[in-house]
């Protein structure tokens, strides 16, 4: 399944992968997934929102058990982040066959739809409108940057966005689902573990800050005579840094647009995207106003104008803890429980069903880069557990 998987989507020249929603990339992955269900001879279908299941047993029964994750990417991203899952639910499925495990409540694998935002700047677009988190209405007003809308892309890849929306039907016939996924960060390789529980994920969210100045000539404008936002907008990034080392908190500008974009010109706008995490929700709150109070300070230097829109936002997840509880005790009672500053469909699907997050060792800690990570061993420990936990939790 790996190696199937692996080429599509990766770019000659990075290494990196740029499976974006809607894309070509993202529909040769599709069809992977569809052929590994029907090999397997589970019940393939595509919900409303464009997410996709594979089912084993009967789906309006209820009390189904779901595993899965997404396997589109961020971009130039890594291997892992996403696709992991979805190939380890298939693993596990497998694995529990060749044990003769007998189900007793249905079993499905989900592949979520543009989890990682990198076309349309939203995380998680399918598990948001499953949930009602995203109303239609604003996913119809969702644009790239060649300014395709979500629907037109949804048309252009052949499936339907007049039906998207809000699925509690499809919701409730769910009684858990567990994502497995690989760690982003170190913390299971500096403790010597293999595999983890989630506990929490820190509450996070994308902002955007427009900085207008004054377009002119690079060369004969005087630096005094200059209302340059560029240079409010470099402040700012280190104000970024600044104020989340002191708050112990993560704050990162990791996209940029510049018009007129020219070399030997000033620009006329900056606009730049930042993406916050924090352990709590105060914290967090603490450390965006004080980066938005120190870019207005800059921008009034210079004599720029400055506006800022928080374009996504998601509080912190608590992961059910009756659920973790239930999974620590069926692998042992010895596995590792850890937050994550990484937001997941399953932190999204806390608020409708119960969820939980296995994760597997990143040796590095690197990821959303082609040097993403996971050592086979490792890989195979997050199937077995996976494994455990389904059979544990279906099979009773």
């Amino acid at each position: 399944m790996w190696r199937e998987l692996a080429p599509i989507g990766r770019d000659a020249t990075t290494r990196g992968y740029r499976r974006y929603a809607w894309t070509a990339a993202d529909s040769d992955c599709r069809a992977w997934f569809r052929a590994q269900a029907e090999s397997r001879g589970l019940a393939y279908e595509v919900d409303r929102n464009g997410n996709q299941w594979a089912w084993l047993g009967d789906p309006s029964a209820g009390d189904a058990v779901v595993t899965g994750s997404h396997l589109d990417s961020v971009p130039d991203g890594g291997a892992f982040d996403g696709p992991l899952g979805v190939v380890s639910s298939f693993a596990a499925l497998d694995e529990l066959r060749g044990r003769g495990a007998e189900f007793t409540r249905p079993l499905a694998i989900t592949n979520f739809g543009d989890e990682e935002g990198a076309r349309f700047g939203l995380a998680c677009v399918g598990s948001r409108l499953a949930s009602g988190q995203l109303a239609p209405e604003a996913a119809h007003r969702l644009r790239d940057g060649d300014g395709i809308t979500l629907p037109q892309a949804m048309e252009a890849a052949g499936y339907d966005p007049s039906a998207i929306g809000p699925d509690p039907e499809r919701l409730a016939r769910i009684g858990a689902f567990v994502e497995l996924h690989v760690e982003q960060g170190r913390a299971l390789d500096l403790s010597g573990d293999r595999v983890g529980i989630a506990s929490a994920i820190w509450p996070h969210g994308r902002w955007r800050f427009d900085f207008h100045g004054e377009a002119n000539h690079a060369g004969t404008t005087r630096l005094v005579d200059r209302r340059d936002p560029m240079l409010t907008y470099a402040e700012t990034v280190l104000a970024a840094r600044r104020e989340a080392e002191l708050a112990g908190a993560v704050a990162t500008f990791g996209k940029i647009s510049v018009e007129p974009n020219g070399v030997n010109a000033i620009p006329s706008l900056v606009r730049g995207w930042l993406d916050s995490r924090a352990a709590d929700q105060s914290t967090l709150d603490t450390v965006v106003a004080a980066i938005q109070q120190a870019a207005r300070e800059y921008a009034d230097r210079h004599g720029v104008d400055l506006t800022v829109v928080r374009e996504s936002f998601t509080p912190v997840v608590e992961f059910e803890h009756a659920l973790r509880d239930e999974m620590n005790k069926i692998l042992g009672g010895a596995i590792p429980v850890l937050g994550t500053g990484a937001g997941h469909d399953a932190g999204i699907l806390s608020g409708s069903i119960p969820t939980a997050m296995l994760f597997v060792r990143n040796p590095t800690g690197v990821s959303h880069s082609p040097a993403e990570f996971a050592a086979e061993d490792d890989c195979v420990a997050g199937v077995l557990a996976l494994a455990d936990v389904l059979e544990g939790l279906a099979c009773r």
